[in-house]
């Protein structure tokens, strides 16, 4: 999914680029108004997170023009104005969410999160996003959960992307470069141990024993393989 950023703050900008991109998004950066509406055009984002008090055209505004083209894009304001009826405003305009600055990263983790699941649950993305099951392990992609039992574990749209991966591959080795694509996207510059950290914690998640792994093995020298 590819993410449309419009903060006006580099470093809250670049801040959210980070978060986001380690989940698994593609982003998009936009410093005002207009060169939102501009990518908005052009890139076709499947996610708006917005900036109320931008130079040149707010959020406000932003949100109406993106509604009249796109009535159904997830868009989550985000701002450091407090006052009630800001919150009231930007849901009228169609906001889907609207998280307060300062903020912590679960707390976008979260929420960003809740608004992929709503998206991938009534989009035509559902239909590739369909449910699967490893080992004793039930993966539901488009809710980005994983459920053994009773028990339900959060995923992030990368742990995903790199789960679909190994069962569309199953009994078969996965090379780390192919892996490293299909999550990270073509754009990104390839990185071993980038990867290998996070199926190593990835494994804590989903894995009964993580130090003998059933569902993510390590084949040496290649990558990695669901059997």
């Amino acid at each position: 999914m590819k993410i449309l950023i419009a903060e006006d703050d580099r470093n809250i900008r670049k801040g959210l680029v980070e978060i986001l991109e380690d989940e698994g998004y593609d982003t998009l950066e936009a410093s005002d108004g207009k060169e939102a509406l501009d990518l908005f055009k052009s890139q076709s984002p499947d996610f708006i997170c917005l900036d109320i008090m931008m130079p040149g055209m707010n959020g406000y505004d932003v949100c109406r023009e993106m509604r009249k083209r796109h009535s159904n894009i997830p868009i989550i304001f985000i701002s450091a104005k407090s006052e009630e009826i800001d919150r009231v405003l930007g849901l009228e305009l169609g906001a889907d969410d609207f998280i307060m600055k300062p903020f912590g990263i679960r707390e976008v983790v979260a929420r960003i999160r809740a608004v992929t699941r709503r998206y991938l649950s009534t989009s035509i993305k559902k239909d590739v996003f369909i449910p699967f099951k490893m080992g004793d392990l039930e993966i539901f992609p488009a809710e980005l959960q994983a459920k053994r039992g009773n028990y339900t574990i959060d995923l992030s749209l990368r742990d995903i992307h790199i789960l679909i991966t190994l069962y569309k591959n199953k009994g078969k080795p996965v090379d780390r470069h192919t892996l490293f694509q299909e999550a990270w996207g073509v754009d990104h510059i390839p990185n071993s141990r980038t990867l290998d950290q996070h199926v190593s914690q990835l494994r804590k998640r989903i894995e009964e024993d993580p130090h003998n792994p059933v569902i993510i093995s390590t084949v040496h020298g290649v990558g990695y393989r669901f059997l």
